[in-house]
């Protein structure tokens, strides 16, 4: 399982910030577009992305209300998926076309209430799910256990699925997500809002490496 790590600022200096802290040490990100509509909270003036100069590749998570407009006005080399929201007011299909005809993945989030039966028909038309685990809007919202029986059973159903989870992720319960085999988690505040984020990244990395070293040790006992 790897870590992404989430970039949500509200304005381009702490973007700018954020994005330059995550080149030292890490080679991809997560960047979160909020519109202030299908969100509370605005992001950054989103056509800046045709401009960042990063050494990073990065996915984005568009928080809007259409994102089909918005990334029509989208353009940037380093862009390799793009995750839409299912609650968005977009024709999924039209959307998912639209990011592969541009040679990107498409990923598709999931708000905490939305329920599995609702999406289910979609989910298999894309690469990428993302399960919100808490509600989507800023950094710290509380996390949301509840929706891990939800992700539990989308792995099981979506087995060829790339399943990743956003919001509230920890050193507590990230093997609580190990265990279900996701691909990657992503963590924005736990490691950003701490004064060293480098430092925070790899206490992560070290988690799960510690964690995977115990889950294999465990199994060679068993045999």
């Amino acid at each position: 399982m790897k870590i992404v790590p989430a970039i949500l600022s509200e304005n381009m200096e702490d973007f700018l910030l954020r994005l330059k802290q995550a080149e030292s040490f890490t080679t991809y990100v997560q960047i979160d577009i909020m519109d202030g509509i299908f969100v509370s909270s605005k992001s950054f003036p989103e056509e800046k992305i045709n401009g960042i100069n990063t050494s990073l590749s990065f996915e984005i998570h568009l928080m809007v209300k259409d994102p089909l407009e918005f990334m029509s006005r989208i353009d940037n080399a380093h862009l390799k998926k793009v995750i839409f929201h299912f609650e968005s007011d977009v024709n999924h299909f039209d959307f998912i076309n639209h990011v592969e005809e541009r040679g990107m993945i498409a990923g598709m989030a999931i708000k905490p209430e939305t329920k599995l039966e609702e999406f289910r028909e979609i989910a298999a038309h894309v690469n990428t799910l993302m399960f919100l685990t808490v509600d989507p809007c800023c950094y710290g919202n509380p996390f949301k256990p509840e929706v891990l029986k939800k992700i539990e059973k989308a792995r099981r159903i979506f087995a060829d699925k790339t399943i990743s989870a956003d919001g509230g992720v920890s050193l507590e319960n990230l093997e609580s997500f190990l265990k279900m085999g996701l691909d990657y988690v992503c963590v924005g505040s736990r490691i950003f809002l701490n004064s060293s984020p480098e430092k925070s990244y790899n206490q992560f990395i070290e988690k799960i490496a510690e964690l995977e070293s115990w889950k294999s040790g465990k199994i060679s006992e068993v045999k």
